[in-house]
């Protein structure tokens, strides 16, 4: 069918050699493969990966497949491919693509990265100025609703081993934050949040579970509403820098996914067809920055 709407000078030619012999790509255009593997040869699963062209611009990206393949189909030219993973260090080469060829790399082998410092053992503090609390809800079933609350504060103890460690963090729910203010009323209203009778939502943590490299799950409590469940914040440790007051700083960013009708916030609007106004599962992303407790 095609063919007979735009004729059979096709654009794409296909290529010869190789495991992708047979595969069709326009013909000014080549593919660009490797394997990417771990330093015991096994496939590094879901490794990112960047080709940029030559002015440093990104081109295409993705992830490796279960098999730790990367092939990508790109303009002729010179390019460079930047890999990286969790607990690996980056990877990057130059290729040469050229018009209806095959770049193979070959096998790429990624080396493991020294962990991040932790932070010393003792007291730290969220800095809120530093730091942010999202969370994103569908909207119709079609868009998501951003917002943030603007007023917390946490404290951390830092055991001597990293797993020895608690966290406590209280959060202002009268400070929920979506920039549209009649929704954010009705957000701090009886039908959500009722922020007269639950003026604070608090999550306490004395489980830290190291799940390699930078990646940790935080285990605790979240009471909310007056409802009290196990929430896991599936964490990534950045490390430990300098502030410019010369203060020593630990960043972390942190996920999860809670649903309402755990917390008994039940509201509901059904609009035409069943769908929810509001979706029951709320994502939550931290953004957190530490600094030793002073005083």
């Amino acid at each position: 069918m095609f063919s007979r709407w735009f004729g059979k000078s096709s654009t794409s030619s296909p290529l010869r050699t190789g495991p992708l012999a047979g595969l069709s790509v326009p013909s000014t255009a080549g593919v660009l493969s490797c394997r990417v593997l771990d330093p015991v040869s096994e496939p590094v699963q879901r490794a990112e990966f960047v080709v940029s062209d030559a002015s440093g611009r990104r081109v295409v990206g993705g992830e490796t497949d279960p098999f730790g393949t990367v092939v990508t189909t790109v303009p002729a030219g010179e390019y460079r491919l930047a890999v990286t993973a969790e607990g690996y260090t980056p990877f990057h080469a130059n290729a040469t693509i050229s018009a209806s060829g095959l770049a193979a790399l070959g096998d790429v082998t990624l080396q493991v990265a020294a962990p991040p410092s932790l932070p010393d053992p003792g007291e730290w503090e969220l800095d809120p100025t530093h730091s942010q609390i999202g969370f994103t809800a569908s909207h119709i079933g079609l868009a998501r609703i951003h917002g943030r609350f603007n007023t917390f504060a946490g404290a951390i103890r830092i055991g001597e081993r990293m797993e020895g460690s608690a966290m406590h963090v209280i959060i202002d729910t009268a400070s929920i934050d979506t920039g549209v203010r009649m929704r954010d009323d009705h957000l701090r209203s009886g039908d959500f949040l009722d922020v007269g009778s639950y003026p604070t939502m608090e999550f306490y943590s004395d489980r830290f579970v190291h799940r390699g490299g930078g990646r940790w799950a935080i285990i605790g409590g979240l009471t909310l509403h007056g409802v009290s469940r196990t929430v896991t914040l599936d964490t990534q440790y950045l490390g430990l820098g300098t502030g410019l007051g010369g203060e020593t700083r630990g960043a972390c960013r942190a996920s999860t996914e809670l649903h309402r009708e755990d917390f008994t916030l039940t509201w509901q609007t059904m609009l035409a067809r069943g769908i929810a106004a509001i979706g029951s599962s709320i994502s939550i992303d931290l953004d957190i920055q530490l600094v030793p407790k002073t005083g």
